[in-house]
C-alpha cells in the first residue's frame, strides 16, 4: 500500500516462545497481539510506532522503546513473516528493506539490511509458502547502480525478488521482473502460486498486473494478457480504476479485490488459474486505500484516505462487497491510510478480542475499534485514537503468541 496522494516520499536465535510479561497461561487479562506502525520521516530514518493490544479492551500500550529505527529513510510498508516472528520495513528513499525479529515481548530486534536491484521501493508482499520477498520498485538501475530511468526519463520499474531462508533472513536477489512505469502495490495470492501488482500507469486504466510464480525459483512470468513494455510506454494488464490504492485477494484464491481513489470503488475479480475477470465494482468513500479481512472472511474493510474513515462491507454469494448495514462509514482520523486487523489467538473459544487499527497519516494517530464477529459492527475502542509519529505510512498486526497452543 503506498499513498500518491501524499508524494512519494511523505507516503512493511533470540526468539522463545516462552509467555511474555508474566502472564498466566490463557488468562483473560493478557496482552493477546502487537501492533506496529511505520512513519515517512526522513531525518535520519524512518520510525515504527509498537503497541501491545490489551486482550479485553484493544487498548493500546506503547512499548518502552517506542518509536523503533526502522533502518531507512521514508518507511512506506511493513510486512511480517508468515511464522510471525519476524517484520520487514520497506525503505523508499534509501531503497532498502530492513529484517527484525519480534521478541516474546514485542519488541522489535534490527538483523540485517538488504538492498533492492532498483530505486524507490514502495512495496513489499511474501508469498503463501513463506520462500520469497517480492518487493516493488520505481526505477530500474544500470548496472553500476545508478538509475537508469528518472522522473524526467519514466520507463519501466520493477520487483526484486529475495528468497527467504529457514532463519528468516534474506538471500540474494535471485531475480529483477518488470512491470509499469509506477507500481504502487503488490499482493501475493493465498493459493496457486500468482502475484499481482497494482501500477498507476496506464491512461487506459489496465493497471493491474499478474504474474505466475515458480515455486521453485521465485522468478515471475506475466499472466496472459499482460504486457510489460520497455522505456516510456505503459504496461497493460487487466481492466482497474486509473489510480488504484489497494490490493488485496481472499483466503482461499478465488477473489481479488483493488481500490481506486479517483473513481472511488472497489473493484471485485473472479480469479481462475490465476487470470482476473471483473465481476463489479462497489463504492466506497472518498480515496479508499488499504483493505483487510475480519478473521472469518465475512468482512471487508476499507481505509478511505479523502472521507476520514472506515468503510464496511460483508460479502454476496459471488464475492463481491456489499455496504454494511451497520459499519457502512466509520469515523476515523484525517487521511486513514491502511488497515490491520488483530484477531485472537487460535483454538480458543473467545469471539471479543477482534480489534481493528487504522493509521491515520494526516493527524498522525491510530483509530482503534472492537469489531463485532457476528454482524461485523464496529465500537471504539476507548481513549482512541492513539498517538503515533508523524506522516504514519501503514499499520500491520502480529499475535503475541503465535505458536503457542491453548
Amino acid at each position: 500500500m503506498t499513498r500518491k496522494s501524499m508524494g512519494r516520499a511523505g507516503l512493511a536465535s533470540i526468539l522463545s516462545l516462552a509467555m511474555a510479561l508474566g502472564v498466566t497461561a490463557c488468562s483473560n487479562d493478557y496482552t493477546v497481539s502487537y501492533v506496529y506502525m511505520a512513519t515517512s520521516r526522513t531525518l535520519p530514518h524512518g520510525l515504527i510506532n509498537a503497541y501491545q493490544v490489551d486482550y479485553q479492551s484493544g487498548y493500546l500500550l506503547p512499548m518502552n522503546d517506542s518509536p523503533i529505527d526502522a533502518g531507512g529513510r521514508d518507511t512506506v510498508g511493513l510486512v511480517v513473516a508468515p511464522n510471525q516472528l519476524f517484520l520487514y520495513t520497506v525503505n523508499n528513499f534509501d531503497s532498502n528493506v530492513v529484517e527484525f525479529a519480534i521478541g516474546t515481548d514485542g519488541k522489535l530486534y534490527p538483523q540485517n539490511t538488504y538492498n533492492i536491484t532498483g530505486s524507490l521501493p514502495t512495496a513489499a508482499a511474501i508469498d503463501a509458502a513463506g520462500k520469497f520477498l517480492y518487493v516493488t520498485f520505481t526505477y530500474q538501475n544500470n548496472a553500476n547502480g545508478t538509475e537508469l530511468y528518472t522522473p524526467a526519463n519514466p520507463g519501466p520499474g520493477g520487483i526484486t525478488v529475495f528468497p527467504i531462508k529457514q532463519d528468516n533472513t534474506l538471500g540474494a536477489p535471485v531475480a529483477t521482473v518488470n512491470v509499469g512505469r509506477n507500481p504502487m502495490g503488490i499482493y501475493a495470492s493465498a493459493t496457486g502460486g500468482y502475484v499481482y501488482v497494482i501500477d498507476q500507469d496506464s491512461a487506459e486504466s489496465a493497471n493491474l498486473l499478474g504474474f505466475a510464480e515458480n515455486p521453485a525459483t521465485g522468478a515471475l512470468t506475466p499472466l496472459s494478457g499482460v504486457t510489460i513494455n520497455p522505456g516510456n510506454v505503459p504496461s497493460t494488464g487487466y481492466i482497474s480504476g486509473p489510480n488504484p490504492g489497494g490490493i488485496l485477494g481472499d483466503s482461499s484464491g478465488a477473489h481479488l479485490y483493488v481500490t481506486d481513489q479517483t473513481n472511488n470503488v472497489i473493484a471485485t475479480y473472479s480469479v481462475a488459474n490465476g487470470i482476473p475477470t471483473l465481476l463489479g465494482t462497489s463504492p466506497t468513500d472518498a480515496g479508499p486505500m488499504g483493505m483487510a479481512f475480519d478473521p472469518s472472511g465475512k468482512f471487508l474493510y476499507v481505509a478511505a484516505y479523502t472521507a476520514n474513515v472506515i468503510d464496511g462491507f460483508t460479502l454476496a454469494a459471488n464475492g463481491v462487497p456489499v455496504r454494511s448495514t451497520v459499519a457502512a462509514s466509520v469515523q476515523a482520523g484525517t487521511g486513514p491510510t491502511c488497515v490491520s486487523i488483530s484477531g485472537a489467538p487460535t483454538n480458543t473459544n473467545t469471539s471479543h478480542a477482534v480489534y481493528l487499527y487504522a493509521s491515520n497519516a494526516l493527524s498522525n494517530n491510530l483509530t482503534g475499534e472492537q469489531l463485532n464477529p457476528q454482524d461485523g459492527s464496529l465500537e471504539q475502542i476507548q481513549r482512541t485514537p492513539f498517538g503515533g509519529s508523524a506522516l504514519p505510512s501503514c499499520v500491520v498486526t502480529a499475535p503475541a503468541f503465535p505458536q503457542r497452543n491453548y
